[in-house]
């Protein structure tokens, strides 16, 4: 027995296929955003079209060594109606396909582009410089993938602090996929921070988009400057307050500013400094808010600062250093 779709859900498939497609041409500007933005607005079927587009297109682009191979032996055939039983999602693939080679937007150079590594030791500082002009600072403790296509740029974020300094590229956005969010910007300078499961984006210059990676729950953000996006990955919700960029890029000068930072989120810091491991005791110790500036190359230093900022103590053992709340 066939299953009955929401009404309107074919049509916002087709719409959501146009959008990715409309989104990557290379004359894309702030008017198409503030329109995609009022049609995901519109209904939950458009957002949860999108995704599934987005989702599609996504496995697409994995399955690039097939693909290519399929075009080399000259597999591929077009202008063949729908088999059978071919499920419509597949067919929204092949529409995604053929509109892009309308546009002349199809990433082939994507599929084939080459991804580079890159990764800082415990208490190590990376500055790298990419093909396109994109500087990025990579703090301690950090890895990363870089993937610079010909019609995107794409950067996937292990357990990584980094500063991005975007070059600006209409025709190329730049993604970043950190956890279950994904970052997009075309021209701009802003910090990524996965920590432990704990993300946060802070936008220094330019507008910075915010939104749930494949399969996550949430809503979608675009941050201006001088505010920062909060996010435990998992959560279905982000919080966004205004703070002052400088002091969350602080770290590259060797300084950690923090104001009314949970400690745990202190922490995950800290180790990427300190030769022993450091602990919070409890939930109790992990939320108490911290307020100060802490000398970063230093680890050991840094943890007795601490202690003498905030009101906590510090055990140290063979396992490691472990904070209590007084």
């Amino acid at each position: 027995m066939s299953q009955t779709l929401p009404e309107g859900v074919d049509a916002a498939r087709d719409a959501a296929a146009a959008w990715l497609v409309r989104l990557n041409r290379p004359t894309v500007g702030e008017a198409d955003w503030l329109a995609f933005d009022a049609w995901l607005d519109e209904s939950e079927i458009h957002r949860r079209a999108y995704d599934e587009a987005l989702a599609l297109w996504s496995e697409f682009d994995a399955a690039s060594a097939e693909i290519t191979h399929a075009l080399e032996v000259r597999e591929v055939r077009t202008n063949a109606p729908p088999r059978p039983g071919v499920d419509r999602r597949w067919t929204i693939v092949g529409g995604l396909a053929a509109a892009a080679l309308v546009v002349a937007v199809l990433p082939w150079g994507d599929l084939t582009a080459p991804t580079t590594t890159y990764a800082t030791a415990k208490g190590e500082r990376r500055v790298v410089t990419l093909a396109d002009g994109t500087r990025i600072d990579l703090n301690a403790g950090s890895r990363i993938t870089v993937k610079l296509g010909s019609t995107t740029r794409r950067v996937t974020m292990d357990d990584a602090e980094a500063v991005f300094d975007v070059a600006k590229d209409a025709q190329r956005p730049f993604l970043i996929t950190a956890g279950d969010r994904m970052v997009r910007v075309v021209g701009t300078q802003f910090n990524v921070r996965r920590r432990d499961g704990v993300q946060s984006v802070t936008v220094r210059r330019g507008i910075v988009e915010v939104a749930p990676a494949k399969g996550a729950a949430g809503r979608r953000y675009r941050l201006v400057v001088g505010q920062r996006l909060d996010h435990i990955e998992g959560d279905g919700v982000s919080t966004l307050r205004a703070v002052q960029p400088d002091e969350a890029m602080s770290w590259r000068s060797g300084r950690l500013i923090y104001r009314n930072e949970p400690l745990a989120n202190v922490v995950a810091d800290l180790n990427r400094y300190t030769a022993q491991p450091v602990r919070v005791a409890d939930a109790r110790a992990g939320h108490i808010p911290f307020s100060g500036v802490l000398v970063a190359q230093d680890g050991a230093a840094a943890v007795r600062s601490l202690t003498l900022l905030a009101p906590i103590t510090s055990t140290s053992s063979a396992d490691g250093i472990l904070l209590r709340a007084k």
